[in-house]
């Protein structure tokens, strides 16, 4: 059986994790204790994840045409992502992410994504193929909202499974989706009423689990026992194993367990990449 295939927009940086037993304070120092340098951005994350999870990927992003953009597309590669419709932005840095992670887990972002490494909408329409060809179509709502919306739309229109992954700040997305997903934060007022008006399912993470609401059906997974390191890439994750699970044809509940798994495994070691089975 040939594996699905599926399309990620969403963000390509090099990630840089430094971990420190805490925060120096102001005008002094402190040694880093493990430093990892990694392919990272929420698309790159799920679309490593997806091809760990026997999905075929395509990413479509923004890489600067430096030398770091090379090194994370070769490791794209290697993980088993299409990076065709990698848009190589000319004169540009490829962005960075650094997380500064304390030894109890609480971390710092400090990112260098400047609209130039971000996609546009023209970006997207040139990937059109790609997208509309796609079995699932997964959208991170942190890039611009007119490319985040052409690309809900082509999915849409090609009758793929389309996959909103973030805070819902333009409400014209919603009969394009089949799935939103979003964090405590990002969710706000999310409810089942949001059902009416084009997604099938909605997941929201919460503080203690993760809540899935649909037509006739509501589930509360609790997040268990697990002993979070880094909550870093959870959620990439999370959306990644649910994708999964529906193009398999698994019900609402089984992809709901598989997704919470799947962020569990992930945020009990340091960064955002994935390290999921097969």
């Amino acid at each position: 059986m040939t594996a699905p295939t599926a399309a990620v927009i969403g963000q390509l940086a090099r990630d840089l994790v430094l971990t420190v037993d805490r925060l120096p304070d102001p005008g002094s120092s402190a040694a880093a204790g493990e430093r990892r340098e990694q392919l990272g951005g929420k698309g790159a994350n799920q679309a490593v994840a997806l091809a760990q999870l026997g999905v075929r990927p395509s990413l479509i992003a923004v890489a600067g045409d430096d030398a770091t953009g090379d090194a994370l597309l070769a490791q794209a590669v290697a993980d088993g992502i299409d990076v065709r419709a990698v848009v190589r932005r000319r004169g540009e840095a490829t962005g960075v992410i650094v997380e500064i992670l304390e030894s109890g887990g609480d971390y710092r972002y400090i990112e260098h994504l400047p609209p130039p490494v971000l996609l546009a909408e023209a970006d997207i329409l040139r990937a059109r193929d790609t997208i509309a060809q796609s079995d699932a179509v997964l959208v991170q709502l942190q890039q611009p909202a007119a490319a985040a919306l052409a690309a809900a739309r082509i999915g849409h229109e090609a009758g793929r499974l389309v996959v909103l992954d973030g805070e819902i700040k333009d409400k014209t997305l919603l009969p394009y989706a089949d799935v939103v997903r979003a964090d405590e934060e990002e969710s706000g007022d999310l409810g089942e009423d949001l059902l009416d008006h084009g997604p099938k399912l909605l997941a929201i993470a919460q503080s203690d689990g993760n809540l899935f609401l649909w037509k006739g059906g509501r589930l509360k997974i609790p997040l268990g026992d697990v002993a979070a390191v880094d909550t870093t890439g959870g959620g990439d994750s999370f959306v990644a194993a649910l994708t999964a699970a529906l193009l398999a044809g698994e019900s609402y509940e089984e992809a709901a367990q598989r997704a919470t798994a799947a962020s569990g495994s992930t945020v009990q070691h340091v960064g955002g990449r994935p390290e999921l089975g097969r």
